[in-house]
């Protein structure tokens, strides 16, 4: 047989195959017939009827016999209709009516369904939904199509609610076909194997489906086992299904020879559930239910040799597996199939492929066991005790809630009562005498878990015992001095409201769960009995049943975070998970160092999130914040990479790891507005291709997996270096420097930036292995800058312009985040609807945004009020969200909204329309204003280019520095640019983003700085520059001065200004460390001198020093302390200021006797962030400003010794040179140079370290010294370089020696 028949019959047999599992999982033909319209009167029962004419028999639709319909005795929710339709059948849909012409009719109810009568199972829509609308008058008919269908003999409609005018009356029809099934039972003793003959285990397709119902909480479903221990388990294990593949054990454990899957919960319900395992090539799918999980076990089928035989219900010889679990399924098989074949009629008709191990029967008999459901705290169970005999109770119970109500005595006053009870998820019990506590006792631990769990009391003569789960290691016993009887009344699950409150008293809340196989006295309680009032009492109670559900399955806490559960509630643990919320939704951290910058953040390390509340979970970078916001990713092998001896044969392959996973970092390259990665070629005959056009000899491999010719500087698929395109290259014959293939080092390097083809992740070299040949390379950090969606914006000019986007998609959480800026007073942000579903956001008014949206149960409405305006033209903050559990709704910094949903409400969002923004689809209440960076679940939505082709809608929006402008502080101004803003620092003492960086320097003995106002008062009037035309003929009122200094010398002169007529200002240091601000605005008085000598000022501490004057008024400002307030005397007016200077005074001046002391020895030390009104002289010099008439003498060194301590200015330097990108280098630099500065790099990190060990240990050692120390260890690190790199370095020594621009990166 040719491959392509063989194809074709292999993928026959899949269709046939997965047609198949289709018909076992769900009919998709026809199933709609009515099914009760020709039963009998004997096929319906109730639980009680008004009269004859109102009995059940008369229930059927648009039938008028008897009364019209069925009514109970009394209407109250423990009533019920049932209908036997004589086998198991598919049920699709339900129809209800009224009593005939009556006003009796339901208008909500539960629909149950059994295959015995027995032990009836609530039908649920959407997981959590049990009330069914039922009808809102006597004779319309209300149909409801079941969201997916139920196989049952027995259904039971129990009303909730009815005509409070009238009472329950119901007329009703069902609707489905016929289901066929063959079912087998086991005890727990027995199974049946399956012989079969096939292609092996790696054949195309196998599939395994059936349905189980299960007796008890564990046992095998299914085996398969091979040679050498090789086997595959299907087990029931605590109520959960596990599949277990695992390789034999002469083969090597390890997590990739054995998968462990566990799906489902509560399976041991005695309820029908559907089991599918496909295994296709390599991927399997296992599905319990309607839950599905999809895996990979490539390497371990390829290994599996298994039998061709399958067990179903145990393990035939428990000796080949060795120390896996022995227990067998107790409980039902339905439909079993495997590959098409129905294994259980084989069984039926005894075919040779099938035998037996044990009794088995060919149907599904259930224990009678009757449970009970506690469905609120207010729930209890009323049972007549044995009065005068001695204690001997026993039950069982399953539950969420670690806490509640089990069993209690009335107390009486001639002997003792006890009280058992639930207390973090332990059986505790307390025995009492009457106004005392007389013992408590504890047993079993983690029982609040969902599990069947058995308790035993009892109590004989003076002793007690309490045993858990029939384990004498989790049982309890103890002496009493008194005898315990059961009493009269014993109470399950909690106390009565109302009556005698003595009788049954609790400090805890009411039991919720089920129980079952209640026994008092050795003889086990009628719970049918019950139910039909023949003895005892209850409350809000549904007997026959047991309703425990698994608020956790599917579990719908996002990104990780852990599900917990309560009876009634779920709860997510979203610790270390990275998101926020009520199901870890929302991200804590930034999509982008853009958005980090925007919040006033300086460089450093931050998490960040590309996709929001995506998938894609946050990693680590590096933010540099200068004007352009670079974000860098670095990388595991950062080192220069020599190669020798590399050919096509034996090629050398780098592989490069990046801190983010490639998809995270696919996310943030497509964010950015350009990316880049430098990547350097050093070589000495060593080539990149082998001739123009050629074969590559070398070439990289980036996240698209594909091969790269190009390089750095160059473009994709044009095979060249950057000399290539410019024409550069030191051989024109060759478009790469490399391609000459010279005897001697040369080098091709720049920056790659076409986003589509970074990160680079793989680099191969092959052309090493000639005499003399060898090359090396190198791989910078991924950089990144801007963020394209963090200032998309729209202007919507007109009230009935808007954009529209696809449809928004979010059925269990969904969330939205924009900005605005508006003067209008409402208007709608954005709108999606559904057939009743919706979600909308708007500016309902100048104070108030609404979040509104429906979910199927009735409209929600989240309000946020702001005490001021939100149409003040100005960008706010919308973040809304809306997921199963609630709703949220946040504006700027005001606390968040929130709104609980209901725990057993609808809770899928069905939208079908254009999701509408900045209007509706109506037209009306549109938005004037602007919305930018509009982001739904993590996904931006492009507003600009939507605009560019809708009318009334303009892309961008200016206007940015009315909301950021206080960002640019220290007197930075905001200009305004198309995507945001930028900080001009031109007349701030400040550098940096937002003009926060100090611009500070270290002054050694001696040094001075000198800022010139003018040349000669003569020379002034007629010059042009502008700051002779500012202060030539300006006689100054008022200054302001601002600045900070750190030394420990004294005296010192901090600052001095001059002026032509003698008069002058002076800040010294006094020699005892005060502050004196000397002012002398009179040439022929004596200075004012104004003391501040609260302490000494010359600690080597951080000192901020401001200083305003206004005419005679001067206020001193010393590190934000209180202003203090001092009156001059010499004169209101500063006339013809000459100069600022900073350290010493070089000039000849006739100045005081205080400040020619100070100047005696200037200043040393450090200054910071000098500003003289609108004049930064320190930021000038050290800017080497050509336009600023500046003198610089001595040694003036630039420091961050302006931060608040040492340590911190280290670091800051440190991260500064990491976050430094200065564009690419010239890429015909030779190596050498590049391996200095790699060496530089080395060195300049050692000294760091040591210069911070140094700062901690010699805090007070002088400054001058300590920067010495520095530059001696920096020397000395210099020389601790990588010993393969240095001897390089000398071989290179001789050759070009042209200087590199040096890059320095630090992670």
């Amino acid at each position: 047989m040719d491959s392509v028949t063989e194809i074709f019959l292999k993928l026959l047999f899949f269709m046939s195959v997965h047609n198949r599992s289709m018909v076992v999982t769900g009919n998709t033909y026809n199933c709609d017939d009515p099914l009760v319209s020709t039963l009998p009167q004997s096929s319906f029962s109730s639980s009680s009827e008004l009269s004859s004419s109102h009995s059940p028999g008369f229930a059927k639709l648009n039938r008028r016999e008897g009364a019209g319909g069925w009514s109970p005795l009394v209407s109250n929710k423990y009533q019920w209709l049932q209908i036997d339709l004589g086998e198991r059948t598919e049920i699709t849909a339900v129809a209800t009516q009224g009593g005939y012409g009556s006003s009796d009719w339901v208008t909500n109810y539960l629909l149950m369904f059994s295959d015995s009568g027995r032990n009836w199972k609530q039908y649920r829509q959407e997981e959590s939904i049990l009330a069914i609308s039922g009808n809102t008058n006597a004779d319309s008919v209300v149909y409801y199509k079941l969201q997916h269908s139920i196989k049952a003999r027995f259904l039971r409609f129990v009303p909730l609610d009815w005509n409070p005018n009238g009472r329950i009356g119901m007329r009703i029809e069902v609707y489905g076909c016929t289901y066929k099934s063959e079912v087998i039972g086991l005890d727990g003793k027995s199974c049946l194997i399956y012989t079969f003959k096939q292609e092996p285990m790696s054949a195309l397709k196998d599939v395994i489906s059936m349905k189980f119902k299960a007796m008890q909480s564990d046992g095998i479903l299914l085996h398969r086992e091979g040679k050498n221990g090789d086997h595959i388990i299907l087990e029931l294990v605590k109520g959960k299904l596990s599949l277990l593949i695992n390789l034999g054990g002469y083969k090597t454990h390890s997590s990739s020879t054995q998968i462990n899957i566990s799906l489902g919960s509560l399976l041991d319900d005695q309820h029908w559930h559907s089991v599918l395992i496909e295994h296709f090539n390599n991927q399997v799918n296992f599905t319990v239910d309607k839950h599905t999980h999809h895996f990979h076990a490539k390497e371990v089928f390829n290994y599996l040799d298994l039998d061709y035989e399958l067990s179903f219900g145990g393990i035939p010889v428990s000796e080949k597996s060795g120390t896996l679990s022995q227990r067998n399924f107790h409980g039902c098989f339905e439909n079993i199939y495997y590959n098409g074949v129905n294994v259980i009629d084989l069984a039926r008709r005894r075919k040779s492929q099938i035998s037996f191990v044990g009794n088995m029967s060919f149907l599904c008999l259930e224990p009678k066991v009757v449970p009970v459901t506690f469905l609120s705290s207010r729930s209890y169970l009323a049972l007549p005790g044995i009065s005068g005999q001695e204690v001997a109770i026993s039950f069982q119970f399953r539950t969420w809630n670690s806490e509640g109500f089990l069993v209690s005595s009335k107390v009486k006053q001639a002997s003792g009562g006890f009280f058992l009870y639930l207390s973090d998820g332990k059986v505790k019990i307390s025995i009492q005498k009457p106004g005392k506590l007389l013992t408590d006792l504890t047993a079993g631990v983690g029982l609040n878990n969902g599990l069947w769990h058995s308790v035993s009391f009892s109590a004989k003569r003076n002793r007690i015992s309490l045993i858990v789960d029939n384990d004498m290691l989790s049982s309890a016993h103890a002496s009493i001095p008194l005898q315990i009887y059961s009493g009269d009344t014993l109470y399950f699950g909690g106390c009565p409201n109302n009556g005698n409150y003595s009788e049954c008293k609790s400090s805890f809340g009411g039991f919720q769960g089920c129980m079952q196989l209640i026994s008092i006295g050795n003889e086990a309680v009628d719970m049918i009995s019950v139910q039909q009032n023949i003895f005892g009492n209850f409350s809000d109670l549904q007997i026959d049943l047991c309703g425990i559900m698994d608020r956790c399955l599917p579990n719908y806490c996002e990104h990780g975070g852990k599900c917990s559960q309560s009876w009634n509630n779920f709860y997510c643990n979203c610790n270390n998970t990275g998101y926020k919320g009520a199901t870890c939704h929302y991200p804590i951290y930034e999509k982008s160092c853009e958005a980090y910058k925007h919040r006033g953040k300086n460089s450093g390390f931050y998490n960040i999130d590309s996709d929001g509340s995506g998938p894609l979970g946050p990693f680590l970078v590096y933010c540099n914040m200068t004007d352009t916001t670079w974000t860098i990713i670095q990388h595991n092998n950062t080192n220069l990479t020599r190669i020798k001896s590399a050919n096509r044969e034996n090629p050398h392959a780098a592989f490069f790891k990046y801190s983010a996973s490639l998809n995270q970092l696919q996310g943030t390259i497509n964010h950015a507005e350009h990316c880049e990665q430098e990547i350097s070629y050093h070589c000495k005959k060593s080539r990149l291709l082998d001739k123009p056009d050629g074969l590559p000899l070398s070439w990289w491999i980036g996240r698209t997996n594909e091969i790269q010719t190009y390089w750095g500087g160059s473009l994709p698929a044009v095979q060249k270096c950057a000399c290539g395109l410019e024409g550069s290259c030191i051989d024109s014959q060759h478009y790469c420097n490399c391609n000459a293939d010279r005897n001697e080092w040369t080098s091709d390097i720049g920056f790659l930036s076409y986003k589509e083809h970074l990160p680079v992740t793989e680099i191969v070299v092959t052309d090493t292995d000639r005499p003399n040949s060898e090359a090396a390379f190198k791989l910078g950090p991924l950089l990144c800058r801007g963020d394209r969606a963090f200032w998309n914006s729209a202007s919507f000019n007109t009230e009935t312009s808007y954009l529209h986007f696809p449809t928004l998609h979010g059925e269990f959480s969904t969330d939205v985040s924009f900005f605005f800026k508006t003067t209008a007073s409402a208007g709608m942000f954005l709108e999606n609807l559904g057939i009743q579903d919706f979600i909308r956001i708007e500016l309902y008014s100048p104070y108030e945004v609404i979040f509104s949206f429906d979910v199927g149960n009735g409209p929600n409405e989240v309000k946020v009020q702001s005490l001021t305006f939100l149409n003040d033209n100005q960008w706010h903050y919308v973040k809304a969200e809306r997921n199963i559990k609630e709703a949220s709704l946040q504006v700027d910094k005001i606390p968040q909204k929130s709104h609980a949903a209901p725990p057993d409400g609808h809770f899928r969002l069905q939208l079908n329309s254009q999701l509408f923004v900045g209007g509706t689809a109506s037209r009306q209440k549109g938005f004037l204003g602007c919305i930018r960076s509009l982001q739904l679940n993590g996904i931006a939505l492009d507003l600009e280019e939507r605009a560019k082709i809708t009318p009334g809608v303009e892309p961008g929006c200016p206007g940015h520095c009315s909301s950021y402008g206080n960002l640019c502080d220290n007197g930075g101004k905001c200009r305004e640019k198309y995507s945001g803003f930028t900080c001009d620092c031109t007349f701030s003492a400040y550098a940096g983003p937002f003009c926060k960086k100090e611009i500070s320097a270290y002054f050694g003995t001696g040094t001075s700085v000198i800022y010139s106002f003018q040349e000669n008062y003569t020379f002034a009037k007629n010059s042009s520059s502008h700051a002779s035309a500012f202060y030539a003929d300006m006689t100054l009122n008022r200054e302001t001065i601002t600045f900070a200094f750190r030394t420990t010398r004294t005296p010192s002169l901090l600052l001095y200004i001059s002026s032509f007529y003698k008069e002058y200002l002076s800040v010294i240091l006094s020699r005892n460390g005060s502050l004196q601000i000397r002012y002398k605005l009179d040439s022929h008085q004596d200075p004012d001198v104004c003391s501040i000598n609260f302490k000494s000022m010359a600690d080597g501490q951080l000192q901020h020093v401001k200083i305003d004057r206004e005419r005679e008024i001067l206020f001193v400002e010393v590190n934000q302390n209180e202003r203090m307030k001092f009156i001059l005397s010499s004169g209101t007016e500063f006339n013809a200021i000459r100069s600022l200077i900073l350290g010493k005074i070089l000039e000849n001046s006739d100045v005081d006797e205080e400040t020619m002391k100070a100047n005696s020895q200037g200043f040393i030390g450090c200054l910071s962030s000098v500003q003289f009104n609108h004049i930064s002289p320190l930021k000038a010099a050290l800017q080497h400003s050509s336009s600023a008439p500046i003198i610089v003498k001595g040694r003036v060194i630039e420091s961050n010794c302006g931060t608040l301590t040492g340590l911190d200015s280290t670091l800051s330097e440190t991260t500064h040179s990491f976050a430094d990108h200065s564009g690419p280098i010239d890429e015909r630099e030779p190596l050498a140079n590049g391996i200095s500065s790699d060496s530089a790099v080395i060195g300049g990190v050692i000294a760091v370290v040591i210069f911070i060990l140094l700062c901690i240990t010699a805090i007070a050692i002088h400054i001058y010294r300590k920067k010495s120390r520095y530059s001696k260890n920096e020397k000395k690190g210099s020389e601790n370089e990588d010993s393969a790199e240095s001897a390089l370095k000398s071989e290179l020594s001789i050759q070009n020696t042209a200087s590199e621009n040096q890059k320095e990166y630090f992670f």
